[in-house]
């Protein structure tokens, strides 16, 4: 019972800092994104593909969350945003006061679209919100198609499923439909798209929505 009350405490002050956050952001007019997957997934490169696709569009910053080292933030710099590393030093989430220290560190009257790439974990980030419109699973074809069945709270609190590396599947026993159906038979209302980042594929259509989510507002 201890446990479960500390627990409690724990995601009640992660919560209320969350709502700040919310609230600074919805200022702001940002889109928030809180990007999450399994380590590998190619969270990076999908940052790295979509930030050169919308580069001439749509002002975009990201805030990157990891266990250890700044390998993600210099890959992500080279492409000329503003970018803030998180290093956990071995947390297995990034929490939303992590994320308020970060994002004090942006000018946010220049961002219009807040990328979070979380740490790589499909487990601790489903429970904490940081503050963002919506959670974006990041999900390999070289996992497997039993993901959503074995971590069902990330795929019903995220708003997009991003199933990526499809280039891959020539060479992987893996049927994009069966995770299509696994993961809409925990949540029916996940938008999904296929990509393979590091090629490109997909990239324009996934850009596209993140434009027209800007449109309509959802910040």
């Amino acid at each position: 019972m201890s446990i479960v009350t500390i627990e409690r405490k724990v995601l009640e002050k992660n919560d209320a800092l969350a709502a700040t956050n919310r609230h600074v952001f919805a200022r702001n007019g940002l889109l928030v994104l809180n990007l999450v997957s399994s380590p590998g997934a190619g969270k990076t490169t999908l940052i790295e593909a979509t930030i050169a696709h919308l580069k001439d569009r749509v002002r975009i910053a990201v805030v990157e969350g990891d266990v250890q080292t700044d390998l993600d933030a210099q890959r992500v710099a080279r492409y000329g945003v503003p970018v803030v590393q998180i290093v956990t030093n071995g947390g297995c989430h990034l929490d939303a006061g992590l994320v308020a220290e970060a994002v004090d560190q942006l000018d946010l009257d220049v961002v219009d679209l807040l990328v979070i790439e979380n740490v790589g974990n499909l487990v601790c980030p489903a429970n904490f919100d940081l503050g963002e419109a919506m959670k974006v699973v990041v999900l390999s074809t070289t996992e497997g198609v039993d993901k959503p069945l074995k971590y069902p709270a990330m795929f019903r609190r995220a708003s997009v499923l991003i199933i990526n590396k499809v280039d891959l599947l020539p060479y992987v026993d893996v049927d994009v439909q069966v995770i299509k159906q696994h993961a809409r038979q925990i949540n029916p209302a996940l938008v999904v798209f296929e990509t393979a980042a590091t090629s490109r594929l997909g990239i324009p259509e996934w850009c596209d929505w993140l434009v027209s989510a800007l449109s309509r507002g959802h910040a």
